[in-house]
This record gives structure tokens, sequence and C-alpha cells, in this order.
């Protein structure tokens, strides 16, 4: 049997599978609250070992985008437990991922009252969706120490939340431009302070949120997601060398600190000595996502550079995947106009096989 579909056991990830289901954007979550669509959707695709849900803030100020889910209010604390109590009845498991956009959001996104905010107040290029259409994106507050150490908080808070809404653990977005990974980018992040200059200090929100969620609620429930050398949603790139050492430095801290897993979101553009170097340095489990195959996937897992792996799209528009690929079935396309609109159009009615 391939190993994709055999049981993986390492620490506290105890899965059926070696499948993940990608964290993706869905936008269904209405007034920022979980519901019973979102339970059907995500159970629907309970095939997978693990679930990562899509991004989820932790705080008002990080709902970037329209109809995102939070987990800051106990509105949005008991919607997800319809969602994980869906998917735990599949027989997988699931984790929140906590996503703060930072600048990489619309002032009309936000709930009133709440303003974008990154590490420096450096405009992301480009333009972000909103319901009354396509605006580019606002200009940032920068955050001053006490708004540092409410990110923070927020953060833990938030895995607090996602433990008491029944979450197996949580993943720390820190990945394509959103505000962990801007401020690990010297061109965005440009303080002068603890959180600014050098790639330690740049590393450091980052580490302390890790650190204080993993006091919280245990560091084998807690995820890292990152985007080496990816320059997604107005990341600029920098110097290679820096970047390697960055991502590296970051493994070997949160190996350090006994995390779960790393997910990495493979691109084109990470040498294979970044790669090695990462998985040298982190001891527990890896996941790589990013346009795998069934076939490629499964000559990841055997070579052994990655212990699971997780599939994106292949979930959104098949939620009979891994029956799919068992009988070696064509796939369904995804249907790119109805990604992020409100409803069961296009996230709960792709067919499944008879």
């Amino acid at each position: 049997m391939k190993k994709l579909f055999t049981p993986y056991s390492k620490a506290t990830l105890q899965l059926k599978n070696h499948v993940v289901m990608a964290p993706m954007t869905r936008s269904r979550a209405i007034g920022n609250v979980p519901n019973d669509l979102m339970a059907t959707y995500y159970k629907q695709r309970s095939g997978a070992g693990l679930i990562i849900t899509e991004g989820t803030s932790p705080s008002p100020e990080g709902l970037g985008y329209p109809r995102i889910p939070g987990i800051f209010t106990d509105a949005q604390v008991e919607g997800w437990k319809l969602v994980t109590n869906a998917v735990h009845e599949g027989g997988s498991k699931i984790f929140l991922q906590l996503m703060h956009t930072g600048r990489i959001a619309h002032s009309s996104n936000l709930p009133e009252g709440h303003q974008v905010v990154g590490l420096s107040g450096i405009k992301a290029a480009g333009e972000i969706y909103t319901d009354t259409g396509m605006f580019e994106y606002s200009v940032p507050t920068a955050l001053d120490e006490e708004g540092i150490a409410r990110i923070i908080h927020d953060h833990v808070k938030a895995a607090e939340n996602a433990i008491a809404a029944g979450f197996d653990g949580v993943e720390l977005h820190g990945a394509h431009g959103y505000l962990l990974e801007q401020s690990l980018n010297p061109h965005v992040n440009n303080r002068t302070d603890n959180y600014g200059g050098s790639i330690e200090n740049r590393s450091r929100l980052t580490l302390e949120i890790v650190q204080k969620i993993a006091a919280s609620i245990g560091a084998d429930n807690v995820g890292l997601r990152i985007s080496p050398f990816l320059t997604s949603n107005g990341m600029p790139a920098y110097e290679e060398a820096e970047v390697h050492e960055t991502y590296v430095y970051l493994a070997r801290e949160v190996n350090q600190l006994g995390l779960a897993y790393l997910h990495i979101s493979n691109n084109p553009g990470i040498p294979e000595k970044t790669h090695q170097d990462i998985r040298d340095a982190f001891a527990n489990t890896i996941i790589y996502c990013n346009g795998f195959t069934a076939e490629t996937a499964e000559a990841k897992l055997q070579d052994g550079s990655a212990d699971l792996v997780a599939f994106g799209r292949s979930f959104l528009a098949n939620p009979d995947f891994i029956r799919r690929i068992e009988k070696n079935a064509p796939l369904n396309e995804p249907d790119y106009n109805t990604l992020y609109t409100p409803g069961e159009e296009g996230y709960t009615d792709y067919p499944v096989l008879d």
C-alpha cells in the first residue's frame, strides 16, 4: 500500500493517513462567524488524516479579507465547535490556522473602529478584494510596543479559544506575506527596536508568539507555516543567504521549543540547501504543500524529505479526494469564480464518486 494511505504516528500527531488538507481561504463565515455550511464543507473532506483550517484571525484588526472567520468572540468559538465536532465524527484531526493579515488588508474589510496595522507603516503594492470592488491595500499603522504586546496576547488567547472549541491544535501562519512573515522581511520591517534589524530581532515576534502559545496549550499542539523565498502578497525579495539563514534559524529555534510540525509552502525558488538545512534543523514532523500530485507526494514521502503532504485545490474541488486517488479516478476541476463567494455554490456542491 502507498505510504500516503497508511497511518502516521509521531508525538501527538496520530493520523489515519499521511494526507493533509491545506488551509484555504473560502470567505463563507458570514459576520466572521463559522457556521453550519462550513461544518458541512469540512466534514465532506474528512478523508484527510489532518485538516488545517482556512486562515482565522486572532483579533478584529487581522480580518483583512471579507467573510474570513475569527476566533476571538464567544460566538466564533461556538461556531467552530460545529466544525470540530463534524470533522472528529469523520475520524480526522483538525488544527486551526491563526492568520493575522497585517498590512495585506483594506480598512473596509475590518470591523468599525479597527485599523490596518503592520510592523512598519509601509504599504503593500497591489490591490485587495472587498465586497464593493478591488482597492489598493490600506497604509498600515505601525505597531508600537503596546501594539506588539497586544498582538502577542491576542494570539495566545486565540489559541486557548481554539482548544476550547475542540481543535486538536493550532498552526501559526508565518507565510504568504501576512503579519508574521512581514516581521521577517527587512524590506517590510524597518523597525529599530527589538523587533527589527537583525535576523534574531525580526524573528522575535514569531518566536515570542510560538513560545507563549506553547506554554499555554503545549508545544506539541502547535505548528508553524513558512514560505521561504516566496514573494506573494507584496513581499520583496531579499538577499538569498539572508533568507536561507532566517528560515534555518527559525527552524532551529522552534525545534528547541518542541513544536509539533513545520509546514513548508513549497516553491521553485527554494534552494535544495535550504530544504536540507531545515530538515536537519527540525526533528519533528515536516509537512510540504503546493503543487503536489498523488504521485509526487508519494515520492516525497518515500525519500524522507517530507513526513506528510498537504493538498489544497485538490481538496477544494474533490470532497472525496482520498477515495479518488485510491481508485485512480479523475479529479474535479475547481470553479475559480466561486472561490470566495458566499453560499453553497462552488463550496459544498462538488460531485463525489458513486
